[in-house]
């Protein structure tokens, strides 16, 4: 993920800052608990299509 690309991103629900999950390719609303993914080096954000992140996993 390109560092100036992700500086420029903010989560669309709360417009909070993301971090890079490189591992599972998404990018993590640590205020929302929201995940949404990279796909194809494009992030889809769009919370219809992001992932809830479960209450018991730490960020």
């Amino acid at each position: 993920m390109d560092k100036k690309l992700l500086d420029v991103l903010v989560c669309p629900l709360c417009k909070g800052p993301l971090v890079y999950d490189a591992k599972a390719q998404e990018l993590l609303c640590k205020v929302d608990r929201l995940a949404y993914p990279i796909v194809d080096g494009i992030p889809v954000m769009l919370v219809d299509e992001a992932r809830p992140i479960p209450a018991e996993v730490e960020l």
